[in-house]
Parts: C-alpha cells; sequence; structure tokens
C-alpha cells in the first residue's frame, strides 16, 4: 500500500498537512538549507561526519522534508518523507546510480582493481547484479547455505558463555560489537563466496591461520570508518595530509589480496576435482561457470566480503541489544517462533524493527537519471546527487508513535527500508536475514547490570557508539 503523502499533485508539509504541489515546480534555488560555511562547520568542527544520522532528523525539523546542502563543489538534496523517497525511487530507472564519485571508485581507478557489485554502473554493474541475483535472491536460495550457517552458530555457543560481551580489541574499527558476535559473520560469509570456512574463536577453521579472520575485520573496520573521512576531506587536504587515503587504500588492498587468494584457491580446486556435488557450491562457481573474467570475480567477491560481514555483526548486536531492554518482546517472539512450527512470523518483526532503529546504512545516495525529475515541490535537475534520509523517516513520530521505542508489531512501507527497494537493493538480504534468525533464536539475553543506553554513531554503517553489554543464556 502507498504511504500517506504526495499523492497525485498533492504532498504532506513538516506538520503533516497535505496540500498540493504548485502547478510550476521551484527550482533548486529556492530550496531550504545551510550556507556551505555552516554545513562544513558542523561536519569538521563538530563531529558531523559521526553524527550525519542526527543531522538528518535535525534537518527535517529546520528544513521540512527536502532541503539542500553543498559540501565544496557537491551539491546535495536530501529527502527525508517516505511518500517523497518513493518518489525518487520510482523515477530511478532500470540502472539506478549510487554516486557521482566516491572514495572506493577512486581507489579502483588508482589501483587498476576490478570494481564489484557496489562501485560498478551501467551494463557492468546490471551483468553482475543478474548472475548474483540469481543465486542470493531467489526463493530458497538461503536455504543452500543453511548447513554452514548453523555450524558457525553451533561453533558460536560454547564460547558465549565464557566471553566477555565487549568490543573486540583486536578490531578498533568496530566500536561496541563483541568480538563473539563477530565470529559468525566472516564465517558465514566465506562460505557463501568461496566454500572456504574462516574461524576466530580459537579455531583455526579449514583454511588456516585465524589471523586471516582478524585481518579481514580490521580491513573492513578501516575501510568504512574511513569512507566518511575520505569524502569528508577536500582532496588537497588529503595530499597534504595523506595518512587518511593511505591507511584507506591500505585497507581495500588487503580485502582485495586475500580476496584474489581464495579465490583461485577455490577455482584451482574444482578445476582438480570435476564436477561438484549438488549443493557443493558458491558464488565464486557461480561465476566462473558463466565465465566471468576472473577479474571481475575478484571485484564482485571483494566487495560481497566486505559488505556481508560488519552488516550483519552490527544488526545482531543491535537486535540483542534492544530485545534484552524489551524482554516481554523477546518472550513473545520465542513462544510465537516455537508455536508457529517453524515459521518466524514476529522474530522477522523483531529484524525489521531493530533495522528500523537502526539502518545498516542511515543514508543512501541517488544520482538523478539522465532527466529533471520531479520531488515534492521542486524540480531536481539531472546529474544532482540525491540523499534519501532513511534513519529520519524511521524516527518519524507521524508514522511511527513513539519513534524510540521498540514495537516489533509495527511496521510502515517507505519510511524504513533497511535493504532498499528496487535494482539497488541489497542482494544479500536472504542470508543476512538466515543469520540474524538462527542466532536469535539460539539465545536469549539479558542487559548486564550497570550497563547503560547506547547510542548509533555514524562510521557508513550505524554503529554502536559504546560497548554492549549483555549475559547470555542458550535456549
Amino acid at each position: 500500500s502507498a504511504p500517506p503523502g504526495p499523492e497525485r499533485g498533492h504532498w504532506r508539509d513538516r506538520g503533516g498537512e497535505r496540500r498540493p504541489e504548485p502547478s510550476r515546480p521551484r527550482g533548486l534555488a529556492e530550496m531550504p538549507g545551510p550556507s556551505s560555511a555552516a554545513f562544513i562547520f558542523e561536519l569538521l568542527c563538530r563531529g558531523g561526519v559521526r553524527r550525519l544520522h542526527e543531522m538528518q532528523v535535525h534537518g527535517r525539523a529546520r528544513f521540512g522534508p527536502v532541503w539542500r546542502a553543498r559540501f565544496g563543489p557537491v551539491l546535495t538534496v536530501h529527502v527525508a518523507e517516505p511518500a517523497l523517497v518513493a518518489q525518487v525511487l520510482r523515477q530511478e530507472g532500470p540502472e539506478p546510480r549510487r554516486a557521482l564519485s566516491c572514495p572506493w571508485k577512486q581507489h579502483r581507478e588508482l589501483r587498476g582493481a576490478p570494481g564489484g557489485l557496489l562501485t560498478l554502473e551501467g551494463d557492468a554493474w546490471r551483468g553482475s547484479r543478474r548472475l548474483l541475483a540469481r543465486s542470493l535472491l531467489r526463493p530458497g536460495a538461503a536455504e543452500a547455505f543453511a548447513l554452514p550457517v548453523a555450524a558457525a552458530v553451533t561453533e558460536l555457543c560454547p564460547h558465549v558463555p565464557m566471553s566477555p560481551m565487549s568490543p573486540c580489541p583486536r578490531c578498533p574499527h568496530a566500536p561496541g560489537v563483541p568480538m563473539t558476535l563477530m565470529s559468525p559473520c566472516p564465517t558465514a560469509i566465506s562460505w557463501v563466496l568461496f566454500s572456504s570456512r574462516l574461524g576466530c574463536l580459537g579455531d583455526p577453521g579449514d583454511s588456516g591461520d585465524s589471523g586471516d579472520t582478524e585481518a579481514v575485520l580490521q580491513s573492513v573496520g578501516a575501510v568504512l570508518a574511513l569512507t566518511l573521512v575520505t569524502m569528508a576531506l577536500p582532496r588537497p587536504l588529503l595530499r597534504l595530509v595523506p595518512a587518511p587515503w593511505d591507511a584507506f587504500c591500505h585497507a581495500w588492498d588487503q580485502l582485495f589480496a586475500f580476496a584474489k587468494g581464495h579465490v583461485d584457491r577455490r577455482v584451482a580446486a574444482v578445476a582438480a576435482r570435476g564436477p561438484l556435488a549438488e549443493g557443493d557450491t558458491c558464488v565464486t562457481d557461480l561465476l566462473a561457470r558463466e565465465r566471468v573474467p576472473v577479474s571481475s570475480i575478484y571485484g564482485n567477491v571483494t566487495e560481497l566480503l566486505l559488505a556481508g560481514v560488519d552488516t550483519v555483526a552490527s544488526t545482531l548486536a543491535w537486535s540483542l541489544y534492544e530485545l534484552a531492554r524489551n524482554p516481554g518482546a523477546q518472550r513473545a517472539a520465542a513462544a510465537a517462533t516455537a508455536a508457529a512450527l517453524g515459521r518466524l512470523p514476529l522474530l522477522r518483526a523483531v529484524v525489521k524493527e531493530t533495522l528500523r532503529l537502526y539502518p545498516v546504512i542511515p543514508a543512501n545516495a541517488r544520482v538523478v537519471p539522465e532527466c529533471d525529475i520531479r520531488v515534492g515541490d521542486y524540480l531536481v535537475p539531472r546529474q544532482t546527487l540525491i540523499t534519501l534520509c532513511h534513519y529520519a523517516t524511521s524516527r518519524d513520530s507521524r508514522f511511527f508513535p513513539a519513534p524510540d521505542a521498540f514495537r516489533p508489531e509495527r511496521w510502515h512501507p517507505f519510511a524504513s527500508l533497511p535493504f532498499g527497494l528496487g535494482p539497488r537493493s541489497c542482494v544479500g538480504r536472504r542470508l543476512a536475514e538466515l543469520q540474524l534468525h538462527m542466532i536469535l533464536l539460539r539465545f536469549e539475553v539479558r542487559p548486564e547490570p550497570g550497563g547503560g543506553r547506547v547510542r548509533p554513531m555514524t562510521r557508513t554503517l550505524l554503529a554502536p557508539g559504546a560497548p554492549i553489554s549483555l549475559r547470555f543464556l542458550e535456549r
């Protein structure tokens, strides 16, 4: 069902009142927003880079559902109204573009490295998307990987009671997420990508030393932490102070080297063994069977490796945090799951509500396609960067009364889009949900005595800004 908002010829203002769109749309010059100096000061001098999610809420309250902000030469139109987000997405075309330029693409150009699903555009992106969606998004796709995910969860269980639920000291870029909760994520995603199990709970696994896994976690964390820094700092300043850019590129180089080694090992193993048994397959095998150039396999596998680690771990940490703080919802989810004989309606609602409160990506970017588009009162010119403010829309009290409360039974389309929508939606959503459901089913959680409220911070993803302290009981 369509959300309340811009029906044909109408939209709702910041007070929720329905009013007609003007017959002549306004231009960007008439759009409200902060001055460039104020915006840059907020980002660089007041810690705005780590508070981008809060800046969405403040911008919505101050300027209304649509506003503009300029950082150097880049003008961004912010959209923080569910129906206007829908209006943008319905006009994005079959090949949506995420950004005019970004540090990830700049790294690929500098190193001559292949792009993957997260950085490719045009025909190359569409081809990769088609192949990967066939493997990961078709009905029943996630169940093909249920056994390795279940094995990772089973391995986790003996370590939970004795593991201090504190941030991983070896992964300083993942604040608030306990090492124990990080462990199943690289294990599961590595099996899906190249049928190689990575261990990080003191068991080296099938593929070698657990130091490999620690290096992956550190590199993923560094990329996510430094993406916003390298985006925010002007290029001349990065040339004068190259440390952030150098560290960012080094982290990507490490991920590429790791993925390349495992892809090469898998391709060689399959060539030596001959035809695979039913169920013994992975993303590397799929792409190789389709005769995808090996460089493209490296690019896609590396980017999916990055996308599949911290995203799930962070959502898992937030889900357990909210369930520990809301024992009634935790009991209801457990009872409903037991009564549903394998179906997980309320557990799915728990994950959705968690992602409403803490969207993994607090904002998504889109570049207006080859023609101007209408967004509410305004006509946004082609090639303009649009920021879809998911954190602000998912905390809007008009759609979610008591928006900071955890209420899994509620939902609203377009106000919360945890996995995106349309051609650029998350290709790994089924695998992510499978991992989350399996772990949430396994444990009962309680808050650690003395643990305070944990607030989020932006580091590309929306991460815990302080340690999450929990007590675990196996069901």
